[in-house]
């Protein structure tokens, strides 16, 4: 990479966003432009979780781009080895790959003021940009927990986002810690290999049946055919979740029902009460995700597994204690324990306007206008950024609509001519949230009684977005400009130098009154 090398928009990150974000650019007319990748090869989260038994709980057909159907998923719910395969075809079917940069993390970025661009230091060289698209994601880096004697701990210890392939489970005594999306995946897929497994589980998850079978030659013919029945099935998917949604946004105690379902589900596979005990939550469907799984209760009532019904407390050597006491001997230890969501780490390399860090603006928690744009960060802006989550749909759906931000975002700047900037107003930021927030409180995901990743540390949903797609894709189909302030580079005398140095808009504008999700 050349040294300050200047590009009108640099992205960060080569998953679905980054990948999405580079397909809209190039539509746009825009080819000025780098993806600044830390890995060597694209696909985020679906290059980094390659565990045993890594699949998608969102159908095929709706989890892929619209602008680029894929007729031939062989599985309603495809393996990881397919999405990833997906994202590939996607990076060279748009002619990608010229404008990423592998390799290359990004370390720090900082807002210059008097120019009006952002300067970012990448382990591969440092380069400007006019704006920056950060698509890294919620589900980058990976959480550990802070565990006691772990350090000491003799045997091998990986997340199941780094998953070691060149160690061998066969016969070996596991433990694998936490119960969430990636565990009930991992246990079905290594239990009939090890010689023992010990499952911690803090917090039981509802489980659903996996309605998961192989897509024929037939249909896949018949899509290759006939495009627009790939659009007719990804059309239905898509309004059956519209419909559902309105039971976790607005009345959650309609999940009664799903509820009794899902308990049904527990009682076919696990005949030991005492276990489904264990098994079965004290908290309402839909509070965390809802999982899906044919293979995950039979596993867990096999002979060889044990679950205790407690988070882990301790490591004592090889002898792992959890939080009732009980005490297990392991050769391995597999955190299924998430990701830094809430407290996403890139925060901590953006520098704005002020000279602090997006980390301690949003100390408090995090916020973003339309998902997007933080006040005092000019011309920088998030893909999946805050409440823009979804706890029964497609994330792809939301990442579109986010690009459709974007892209009207990069318009905007065009139509004001010159140098110019885009910082979201703090009034506009507070008006949006304070929707955002009066909108969850009735959700499932806050009246629910559990305590999901969904929530920060100070137990406020700043994930899931508490509507439909559709109403977020209204929310976000244009940059309303009145909810920034437009910034110049400082002139060289006069008022109006004082005031674009000092941060504040060099044109007047209103706050915004229509900030409706």
């Amino acid at each position: 990479m050349a040294e300050h090398e200047h590009v009108r928009v640099a992205v960060i990150g080569s998953g679905f966003g980054g990948l999405g974000a580079a397909v809209r650019l190039r539509r746009e007319g825009i080819t000025d432009f780098v993806v600044l990748e830390r890995a060597g090869g694209v696909g985020g989260t679906w290059r980094d979780n390659s565990y045993p038994g890594c699949a998608c709980d969102v159908p095929s057909h709706l989890y892929s781009f619209s602008f680029a159907p894929n007729p031939d998923w062989p599985r309603t719910f495809s393996g990881q080895e397919h999405i990833r395969a997906y994202l590939e075809h996607v990076t060279d079917t748009f002619g990608l790959r010229p404008h990423i940069r592998f390799d290359s993390e990004v370390e720090l970025m900082t807002w210059d003021t008097e120019k009006l661009l952002w300067r970012i230091e990448t382990s591969s060289g440092t380069l400007t940009a006019d704006v920056v698209v950060s698509a890294t994601g919620p589900l980058s880096d990976p959480k550990i927990p802070e565990i006691p004697g772990l350090d000491s701990f003799p045997g091998k210890v990986f997340h199941s986002a780094r998953w070691d392939h060149d160690y061998d489970l066969r016969g070996k005594r596991v433990a694998m810690v936490g119960t969430g999306a990636s565990a009930i995946q991992i246990v079905p897929a290594i239990q009939p290999q090890v010689a023992s497994l010990t499952l911690f589980q803090r917090t039981p998850p509802w489980v659903m049946p996996r309605m998961d079978r192989a897509i024929s030659g037939v249909e896949r013919s018949l899509h290759r055919a006939l495009p627009f029945t790939t659009q007719l099935r990804r059309g239905l998917l898509w309004g059956i979740r519209e419909l559902q949604v309105q039971a976790f946004t607005k009345r959650p105690n309609e999940l009664g029902l799903v509820e009794r379902l899902a308990r049904q589900n527990i009682a076919r596979a696990v005949k030991d009460p005492a276990l489904r005990a264990r098994l079965t939550p004290d908290y309402r469907i839909g509070c965390k995700r809802i999982l899906l799984s044919n293979t995950y209760y039979p596993a867990l009532a096999r002979p060889n597994v044990d679950v205790v019904a407690g988070g882990l407390r301790e490591v004592r050597g090889s002898t792992l204690v959890a939080a009732d006491g009980t005490e297990a001997e392991v050769d391995a230890i597999v955190f299924g324990t998430g990701f830094h969501v809430t407290d996403m780490p890139i925060a901590e390399r953006v520098v704005g306007a002020d000279g602090t860090t997006l980390a301690e603006h949003w100390k408090g928690g995090m916020e973003a206008l339309r998902g997007a744009s933080a006040a005092g960060f000019p011309n920088w802006m998030t893909i999946i950024g805050p409440n823009t989550g979804l706890g029964n749909s497609s994330m792809i759906l939301m990442i579109r609509s986010q690009l459709n931000y974007m892209a009207d975002y990069l318009r905007q700047l065009g139509v004001l001519g010159g140098r110019a900037a885009l910082d979201a107003r703090p009034s506009a930021v507070g008006a949006w949230n304070r929707r955002v927030q009066d909108r969850m409180r009735r959700t499932v995901w806050n009246t629910g009684g559990c305590t999901s990743w969904y929530l920060d540390a100070d137990g406020r949903n700043t994930t899931i977005w508490p509507g439909t797609t559709t109403e977020f894709r209204r929310a976000t189909r244009r940059v309303d400009l009145a909810e920034y302030a437009v910034l110049r580079p400082p002139a060289a005398s006069g008022p109006a130098a004082g005031q674009a140095a000092t941060g504040k808009p060099a044109l007047k504008i209103v706050d915004a009154e229509d900030v409706s999700a």
